[in-house]
């Protein structure tokens, strides 16, 4: 349970708010690699924490991303006629490289006057089939988290995108929640042990037990919980632990050992969620397994346009919505062919999270022990605040952390092995760091 204070701390993400401020002190992907094919093509708008920018890949293939204001007057950089050296604002002529530098400034005489000033742009960096962008204050810039997928091969990797109407901690409740999985996903549960799909082999064993024993364990960049199913092997128990990470301020490491998801918030009501899954052995980007993955976790382009969760349909009347009750099927329930009445994994989630309002009160919640991830991610979160307005690094920064050993993973385990020895170390010590960047 939090109070309406708390709960704004933590939800408002607007530039003037604690939340807001930490959020910008983290990379966080702003969109796909893909959005931005074409050298000197179009610009592209992005909205992210309630501010929009522009994103533009100039003719030698450098990516910017630029206030949409333009530095001159504020006219919209969306409207920027596209040159080969960066974007030039159609109402004056000011041109801007993608690093900020102001190439061109017609409309003013004095030809020392572009050297004194610089365009408002942000770091970028392109990895992992993602554009990653850092918007907090330069003095603060923090080294990029290189995570160990996005050195394989584009067909390895496989990276989704789509839409919810609601902020970003609803969103990632979910995701640190083991327990609805056997619930709310109990049709896509019993279909995953027949699937040769490797995602639901390796969740197929949730059904069996409905109610985990979850753990938490703090870490200087976020938490780790453990769900813990006690399953029934002939004669025997055995332990199923599946560990997530949660890395502030809002990526998931899922127990799959696979998977990466990053909730970035598009403002205080809207989220994006990024999907990230990756296979060392597979080419799990390219045909017929982009495919077959994509439609058992219910990724595909027509299943996220249908059920109104892109940019093109958020929000249309003619898509499920709460207003529409989603359009759930309550015939299906009652004939037994549905547990939740919705179509899919993704479109379950969507609704569980959407329909319990843009902004959700937790004044009045009543958690339980399935719920200790979902308290501890409310106190991360808290802890980024609270460091920003103590003046302090946030959560993951200022201390030397071995991304690439930070992981999401899952096995067997019991007295003698307890989840926490599924975990790498992954703090570098000083020398350790020291030896590494010589």
């Amino acid at each position: 349970m939090l109070n309406d204070k708390s709960n704004e701390r933590m939800c408002r993400v607007g530039a003037a708010t604690p939340m807001g401020a930490a959020m910008r002190r983290y990379w966080l992907p702003a969109l796909q690699s893909c959005e931005l094919s074409t050298p000197a093509g179009e610009p592209k708008g992005v909205e992210m924490l309630g501010e929009r920018f522009v994103a533009y890949r100039d003719g030698a293939g450098r990516v910017g991303f630029y206030d949409e204001a333009c530095l001159h007057r504020g006219s919209s950089m969306l409207l920027a006629r596209a040159e080969p050296e960066g974007l030039r604002c159609i109402y004056h002529g000011w041109k801007f490289a993608v690093d900020g530098t102001v190439l061109e400034t017609p409309n003013v005489a004095d030809p020392k006057f572009r050297q004194r000033i610089r365009g408002r742009t942000h770091p970028v960096v392109e990895a992992g089939g993602l554009i990653w962008v850092y918007l907090g204050p330069v003095e603060h810039q923090p080294d990029f988290p290189r995570w160990p997928w996005m050195d394989l091969p584009p067909s390895q990797v496989l990276v989704t995108y789509h839409v919810e109407e609601c902020n970003y901690v609803q969103v990632i409740e979910g995701l640190v929640d083991s327990s609805h999985l056997g619930v709310l996903h109990m049709n896509g549960m019993k279909q995953a042990g027949s699937s040769d799909v490797a995602f639901a082999q390796k969740v197929s064993s949730m059904q069996n037990n409905l109610a985990p024993r979850i753990e938490a364990e703090d870490t200087e960049f976020g938490f780790y919980y453990g769900a813990l199913r006690e399953v029934a092997e002939g004669s025997s128990i055995r332990v199923d632990a599946r560990v997530t990470a949660f890395i502030a301020p809002c990526t998931i490491l899922n127990p799959n050992g696979d998977i990466m998801t990053v909730v970035v918030p598009i403002d205080d009501i809207r989220s994006a969620f990024f999907h990230v899954f990756w296979s060392e052995t597979e080419s799990l980007g390219t045909e017929p397994l982009r495919s077959k993955h994509l439609h058992f976790v219910g990724l595909e382009d027509e299943v996220l346009d249908a059920f109104g969760i892109t940019n093109e349909t958020l929000g249309r009347s003619d898509r499920p919505n709460p207003r529409n009750n989603f359009f759930q099927d309550r015939g299906a329930m009652r004939r037994g062919e549905s547990w939740s009445g919705l179509p899919g994994l993704i479109e379950e989630d969507v609704a569980a999270s959407v329909s319990a309002g843009p902004i959700r009160s937790r004044g009045q919640e009543m958690l339980s022990s399935a719920d200790v991830a979902v308290g501890r991610l409310y106190r991360s979160l808290l802890r980024c605040v609270d460091a920003i307005e103590a003046g302090k690094p946030p959560p993951g920064q200022g201390v030397r952390v071995d991304w690439g050993r930070v992981v999401g993973t899952h096995g067997t385990v019991d007295s003698e092995r307890p989840w926490r020895t599924l975990i790498p170390p992954y703090q570098l010590n000083t020398a350790t760091a020291d030896a590494q960047e010589t």
